[in-house]
């Protein structure tokens, strides 16, 4: 924790990951060559003025690659970010993350957490070393909306856009502006310090999150749920090579859950749809998912393997792990 904790203040908490945002490169000139989750949150905070009546928690979570997210790490970002939330003096919560998985972890977060206050990830395409970064902008923003009146639920601010966990994904491999909200649009704009919102928040579900809090923190055991591709020429031997038993090195043991990148509007491969159906008949659960980049499957009767509407195959997956958990996924 920072010494920036105020007596009587309303307080945003920021949560550090890891990820690029403090991530550390030989030379300043290297935006790619750097290692990620090197610079601690309370660093990423020198020269950031919180607004006014606002005063700063940091508080280090995890240091991590984002590509290497894991199931502990959001067992401990729920911990904390309802530890938080409840105080009465936090207004909301910052969250720096890496942005390879930064749209799973916010979808995670808003399906567990619901929150009614906002809960706020950021990001960086520059490591912290870069000539100029674009991690300090981004954090400013982020705490400019955890601290907006009205603001709630998960959402994701990168380049002074706000975006919600449901509708948020990566779309670009190394521009600042890298993420886009699809069909939906973004919630907002951070212009100059305050937040002009173009659409609704989330939907909080506060009141009952406490339950599913529990729950998350109970698990031990992930139900392992994979992601195949349907593409041109695709076969079944992937499926049939995940039903059979795990290998020595895998601890998270037999298939539960099949996530189908499908192509278009749901469609798969004949070939890869009768795998997929042997392994729905033995007992696990399918989805599909388009692999479009925006658009949502428009659901046909008589269809045998159910689809996830406009959820991304990768979050189609988490909402999947919820289900066989026995937690609803977060909707519109």
């Amino acid at each position: 924790m920072n010494n920036t904790t105020r007596a009587g203040a309303r307080h945003v908490v920021i949560l550090g990951t890891g990820g690029t945002i403090s991530g550390r490169a030989a030379s300043a000139d290297d935006n790619i060559g750097y290692t990620a989750g090197e610079v601690g949150v309370a660093d990423l905070l020198v020269g950031i003025e919180a607004p006014a009546g606002i005063a700063l928690v940091a508080e280090q979570v995890a240091q991590v690659d984002s590509k290497d997210m894991d199931f502990a790490v959001w067992q401990a970002l729920v911990s904390r970010c309802a530890h938080w939330l409840a105080q009465p003096d936090v207004v909301g919560i910052v969250i720096t993350h890496g942005t390879d998985t930064l749209e799973e972890t916010a979808y995670f977060l808003q399906a567990v957490l619901s929150p009614d206050k906002p809960v706020v990830l950021t990001c960086a395409m520059r490591p912290a070393t870069a000539l100029s970064p674009d991690g300090p902008q981004n954090v400013r923003d982020g705490i400019v909306v955890a601290a907006t009146p009205g603001a709630r639920g998960v959402c994701a601010v990168c380049a002074g856009t706000v975006h919600s966990a449901l509708d948020v994904k990566k779309v670009h491999t190394y521009r600042l502006d890298a993420f886009a909200s699809g069909d939906a649009g973004p919630i907002g704009y951070v212009e100059e310090g305050a937040v002009r919102p173009v659409r609704s928040w989330p939907e909080a579900r506060a009141a009952g999150s406490q339950a599913a809090v529990d729950k998350i923190a109970a698990v031990t055991a992930v139900p392992r749920i994979e992601i195949v591709v349907s593409h041109a020429g695709a076969g079944g031997a992937m499926v049939d090579a995940l039903m059979a038993s795990p290998t020595a090195h895998e601890k998270t043991g037999p298939l539960r859950g099949l996530v189908i990148a499908a192509t278009g509007n749901g469609t798969v491969h004949h070939v890869l749809e009768a795998a997929a159906l042997r392994a729905q008949a033995a007992g696990v659960a399918v989805v599909r998912a388009t692999r479009c980049v925006e658009g949502r499957i428009l659901a046909r009767p008589g269809e045998s393997l159910r689809d996830a509407g406009a959820l991304t195959p990768v979050k189609a997956r988490i909402a999947l792990m919820l289900e066989l958990l026995g937690l609803p996924r977060a909707e519109r």
